[in-house]
């Protein structure tokens, strides 16, 4: 049995209704003490809406164009026919144009569908809250239809939420009847999501890449400045020859990183392999000075063994070919690793220090 169109009446409309308000933002008196209702918007069921064109023309410029057309008799109601959509969600979209908000069950009822009347009428601060709203909303199960009314309402917050949906839970969403609606009515959609996908592994395999390399120059800018300090004051079990060095001595705060180069200085003084090159830990150690010599920045007084003599050698002009573009690269890395972490030392220091408070609290 059909059921017969609604007819809703003004006071359904007036029962969650704010004060009208003109152009400017004055407030106007109550719609219920407004003039009578001179538009009927009619909707797909054959419902019949009462409305004022005041109110209409104010907050939609499409709207107020479809007023503005001639009619045939001037007396008569103006119609304005909003359809394609049910009956309750352009009711919801009319109570949204005069209060100028729109609760969470009206999102949670008719989300899309007032998304898509907010474009069409262009009702910008509705289609923004239609947009925050849908993201609360977005499931597995509706990700794919809310995907394809932001590429027709062009709504890129929207659109990029549900494409990091899409790629988060694919597995999911490809079981989905969206899923297979897609496939075989908008495969250019379905292949937009598939690069999106590669795109973003793409991008997280390159932000890996980038944590690793920066964890490794700060761990470097972190081993030539621990052999400063090894050479100059001494650690624990190794220091200058004009500095004793005992073992009932405090670590320093890099304990972990100089324990390690003070095992790797004195298996490099007392390995007999080095001589002949045959031996990898002490390559290491003197790639570490090299790297040293390199980033240092007062050769002439540093005391770190060959720091001097690596900087002559670099500026032999017989031997300028020794260091090629990826030496120099890693030597700039790394002294910008050292730059970054002496700029971020006051910050850590300050956080350290609320937290201390905090915790006295």
């Amino acid at each position: 049995m059909d059921k017969s169109p609604k007819v809703y009446a003004e006071e359904d409309l007036y029962a969650l209704l704010r004060p009208l308000t003109n152009k400017k933002g004055m407030t106007l008196r109550s719609s219920i003490e407004s003039p009578s209702c001179d538009v009927r918007i009619i909707t797909s069921g054959g419902s019949t809406i009462p409305a004022h064109s005041s109110v209409l023309g104010s907050v939609s410029t499409v709207l107020e164009k479809i007023l503005d057309r001639p009619r045939k008799h001037q007396y008569a109601d103006k119609i304005v026919p909003i359809l394609g959509v049910p009956c309750d969600s352009v009711f919801a979209f009319v109570r949204c144009l005069y209060s100028s908000r729109c609760t969470d069950e009206e999102m949670n009822k008719y989300g899309i569908h007032l998304l898509a009347l907010s474009h069409v009428y262009r009702v910008p601060k509705l289609k923004q809250r239609c947009s925050k709203g849908l993201i609360k909303e977005l499931t597995i199960e509706n990700v794919i239809d809310v995907l394809q009314l932001t590429k027709l309402c062009d709504v890129p917050d929207l659109y990029v939420k549900c494409m990091k949906l899409v790629s988060e839970n694919f597995k999911a969403v490809e079981a989905t009847e969206g899923w297979k609606f897609l496939q075989d009515h908008d495969p250019s959609l379905e292949l937009e999501i598939l690069k999106f996908m590669d795109e973003a592994e793409s991008r997280q395999k390159r932000m890996s890449k980038k944590i690793e390399e920066r964890s490794l120059y700060l761990e470097l800018s972190e081993a030539m400045e621990c052999l400063e300090h090894i050479f100059t004051e001494g650690c624990t079990s190794v220091g200058p020859c004009d500095v004793e060095v005992t073992k009932n001595k405090e670590p320093c705060k890099k304990f972990c990183t100089c324990q390690g180069l003070q095992v790797l200085i004195r298996h490099f003084v007392q390995c007999k392999k080095r001589v002949n090159g045959g031996c990898s830990r002490c390559k290491r150690m003197w790639q570490l000075l090299q790297l040293h010599s390199s980033v240092c920045d007062n050769s002439h007084l540093c005391r770190v063994p060959l720091c001097r003599d690596f900087k002559l050698r670099r500026e032999d002009p017989t031997k300028k070919g020794e260091h090629d573009g990826r030496w120099k690269l890693l030597v700039k890395k790394v002294v910008a690793a050292k730059v970054m972490s002496s700029l971020s030392l006051p910050m850590r220091k300050e956080a350290t220090n609320v937290d201390t408070v905090k915790a006295r609290r």
